[in-house]
């Protein structure tokens, strides 16, 4: 862009991917989060750059102040949604290194705006309260209280102990196994009896219109699916971790993708995240190539 130096251009393309990581955690939405991020990107084309002390906490704090613009009308449309909702996947090759994984994100839906912000920038990416102060524009003894609020919310959704890499890919071609080989048994034995099944569709394509809770509720909906399909079932793309779970990618009968996510508990499935909403897994078309 005209009126952007090289040195400024470069500073914010090696920022990009953490301002992309902070908008993602708050708004659950890759989409959404690239758009802020090209958002502030403007905004810094028009800032004096000589005049930034420190150009990553400058850039966090435009990009927390458009999250929390974009959640006030995010929160109307979550209300009008059609059955449970859930973020977008992130697909990594890799197990994340945060403990920010997908029960904690639908934990933070729970939130405020500015408590969820709170959380975020102090307990998940390091920042001091008077930094986070001023992010929020609040003083830094309601940041902490903020925090605080937030954390007691999302306490029992934090991971204490994740599961190890080979074990929870172990689980998950279990899982996958099983569930698509009509073998009910064999998946009743990977399910913790309370279990819970989220499916999103959006409204756009077939899904639960709400949580399926227990083991017994569970099966009975994967062997009903599994007649419906008659063995007809979409081909794996791949294993992977979904949002720091381990799961898989799938290219089901209709052709469209379909992430599966596993939350683990010891040595059990505790829940099963499945995003079938095509809207939300449209930017995974071309990472996954």
């Amino acid at each position: 862009m005209e009126g952007v130096s090289d040195t400024g251009a470069a500073t914010f393309d090696a920022l990009r991917p953490k301002l992309t990581r902070v908008a993602y955690r708050m708004l659950g939405s890759v989409a959404d989060a690239e758009d802020v991020v090209q958002d502030a990107w403007l905004r810094w084309a028009d800032t004096a750059h000589d005049e930034v002390r420190v150009p990553e906490a400058f850039l966090r704090r435009v990009v927390t102040r458009l999250c929390l613009d974009q959640l006030k009308s995010a929160r109307v449309r979550r209300e009008e949604y059609v059955g449970p909702w859930l973020p977008e996947p992130v697909v990594e090759a890799e197990q994340e290194t945060d403990d920010v994984t997908l029960p904690l994100m639908l934990a933070l839906e729970r939130l405020s705006p500015l408590e969820r912000a709170a959380f975020l920038l102090h307990d998940v990416f390091g920042e001091s309260f008077d930094d986070v102060a001023e992010s929020l524009g609040r003083d830094s003894a309601a940041c902490r209280q903020l925090a605080a609020r937030a954390r007691e919310h999302v306490r029992a959704e934090k991971t204490r102990f994740p599961v190890e890499r080979e074990h929870g890919l172990e689980i998950a071609q279990a899982f996958f196994a099983a569930s698509r080989g009509g073998e009910i048994g064999q998946l009743g034995a990977l399910l913790a009896n309370d279990v819970s099944l989220y499916s999103d569709g959006g409204g756009k394509r077939p899904a639960a219109a709400r949580v399926m809770l227990g083991a017994s509720e569970v099966t009975r909906t994967f062997a009903a699916i599994g007649r419906l399909l008659r063995g007809h079932f979409g081909t794996l793309v791949r294993f992977a971790w979904v949002n720091g779970l381990p799961g898989f990618v799938t290219r089901e009968a209709d052709g469209v993708l379909q992430t599966t996510a596993l939350l683990i508990d010891d040595g059990r499935i505790k829940a099963i995240y499945v995003m079938r909403n095509p809207d939300k897994l449209r930017h995974l078309e071309t990472s996954l190539h």
